[in-house]
């Protein structure tokens, strides 16, 4: 039986890796689309757990710890019985509640994956700049595979893994309430014909059917243009419905993640995204772009 508090962790026994603020905006971001998508209002949700509608907004806000009980029962009033979720959210909870040296404002802070999965999931806008692979959430298993090999020693079992996960994430695209994606993506990520020619042009394929949706915007960036002079790595830029919540930057880097929502570094990232679709061609030009390059025969592929 789980404990009905979540368990509270000394600075001592916090991941030093993560920050709990942003486990709590998290969590709570993840809580508030569950109960939006349930139809379910905030006071419905506060009787759920013996509580008002402002205690619903200060858990949705991550401004207060989380209690396993609470959790359960919103997840049961919502309709949730996937195990997997209760269980991933139960951890987050968890560790969102420790005491450690990071503090709510934090310049900079890091975090794991599968934080930045429930940002990603909760998100009403995901804006990417890929400068040397397609960018997640458009790839294909094949592709996925392919990069995973090549960037990690790990087992054949540890990909597949990881590329069942990525599966799984890209289900956000087909939700009713699908967040808007809009992906800048260099040209020379495209022209690289990673796992060989027929990965390559199921990649391309399916990047095609991705930029015909009314949700997904794909921009191509030259290779003249010299996307790297403008930024040399690849990042995400979060937006949120909910308007008491800002956006985040999302960077990754060898060992780990950043995360900033300071409104400095925010507004550079902004500017430096205006610069990349306007230098990048039209969206309306990337079907023509991705069919001259679907249709090269293997002998001509670059």
């Amino acid at each position: 039986m789980i404990n009905d508090v979540v368990g509270t962790v000394s600075g001592d026994e916090a991941d030093a890796e993560e920050d709990p603020a942003l486990l709590r905006r998290a969590v709570g971001l993840r809580l508030r689309r569950l109960r939006e998508e349930a139809g379910i209002s905030g006071e419905s949700a506060g009787r759920a757990i013996r509580a008002s509608h402002s205690k619903i907004s200060r858990l949705e806000a991550g401004r207060v710890t989380f209690r396993a009980m609470d959790i359960e029962d919103l997840l049961t009033r919502y309709g949730v019985d996937d195990g997997d979720l209760q269980a991933d959210l139960l951890r987050m909870a968890n560790r969102a509640n420790a005491i450690g040296r990071w503090q709510v404002g934090a310049d900079l802070t890091k975090a794991r994956a599968e934080t930045y999965l429930a940002l990603e999931d909760a998100s009403s806008l995901i804006r990417c700049y890929a400068p040397c692979l397609v960018p997640d959430l458009a790839r294909t298993p094949s592709y996925a595979h392919t990069v995973l090999a090549l960037a990690h020693c790990a087992s054949a079992i540890d990909i597949h893994r990881r590329v069942e996960q990525l599966v799984r994430r890209q289900q956000l695209l087909d939700r009713v309430d699908s967040p808007r994606v809009w992906l800048v993506i260099e040209e020379a990520a495209l022209r690289r014909p990673l796992g060989g020619f027929e990965v390559w042009q199921g990649q391309l394929e399916h990047l095609a059917e991705l930029s015909a949706r009314p949700n997904i915007t794909v921009q191509v960036l030259p290779d003249h243009v010299g996307g790297p002079a403008i930024s040399g790595s690849a990042f995400t830029l979060l937006r949120f419905a909910a308007p008491e919540f800002g956006d985040i930057a999302h960077l990754e880097h060898p060992n780990g993640m950043l995360f900033l929502d300071k409104r400095g570094d925010l507004d550079r990232f902004n500017e430096v995204w205006d610069r990349l679709c306007v230098c990048a061609a039209p969206p309306a030009r990337t079907g023509d772009f991705l069919d001259r390059l679907r249709s090269a025969q293997p002998s001509d592929a670059p």
